[in-house]
């Protein structure tokens, strides 16, 4: 189950993860967001990006999307018009990267590096930080987050396409048992699906119900 503290004003932590039908976190070949972004489903993520998020990240992602925002600022990127503001956007954002081999300082902009373990360091984030810290790609950090019970929200925008053949990162492999309570959802553009969910590890399937 997630953690509660006695301090109402303490950080809650939502793993944020974008996902095929199948679960996968991307696919070879594939645009960003499968080519499947519409203007809800960018309007959105304009009015998400305004709020008090603090970004988590490893250090994998932090190479890969610091590379990415950089190569969206500059001219002829090779992004969509989309795709490029969503990227060079980041770097306006406050972000935390957990790295043993990361040094400072970080070329990213607004990026503080925590070198130490990733699961007592979020454990203390959320305990003397306010607002929302939310994780970006990262599959195994969210992983032992969520296995660790430090997750408050687990929210996955699903998008209507099968990658069976070409899809990489398989989002739930090495998962613990979760059980998930609805607390939001969403379609955009008559597509993609927001599912916002409150976690609570578990060790294995309830007890079978007699009538």
């Amino acid at each position: 189950m997630s953690e509660q503290t006695g301090n109402t004003s303490s950080a809650s932590l939502m793993v944020d993860l974008i996902i095929s039908l199948d679960g996968y976190a991307s696919a070879e070949g594939w645009p960003g967001w499968w080519g499947l972004e519409g203007p809800e489903y960018l309007a959105w993520l304009d009015e998400e990006g305004k709020k008090d998020f603090t970004t988590l990240m490893g250090a994998n992602t932090y190479r890969v999307m610091s590379s990415m925002s950089a190569e969206a600022s500059g001219e002829n990127a090779g992004f969509s018009e989309e795709e490029g503001a969503s990227l060079s956007g980041l770097a306006g954002m406050r972000k935390i990267v957990f790295s043993s081999t990361l040094k400072e300082p970080l070329a990213w902009p607004n990026t503080e590096l925590i070198s130490g373990d990733a699961i007592e360091a979020v454990r203390e984030l959320k305990r003397t930080r306010t607002g929302t810290l939310s994780t970006l790609g990262s599959l195994s950090l969210c992983r032992s987050l969520l296995t660790a019970g430090l997750v408050d929200r687990y929210r996955l925008v699903v998008f209507p396409v099968i990658t069976g053949r070409t899809g990489s990162e398989r989002i739930f492999d090495g998962y613990p048992d979760v059980a998930l309570e609805m607390v939001n959802s969403r379609t955009f553009d008559g597509r993609s699906q927001l599912l916002e969910y409150i976690p609570t590890v578990i060790d294995g399937p309830p007890p079978t119900r007699r009538g």
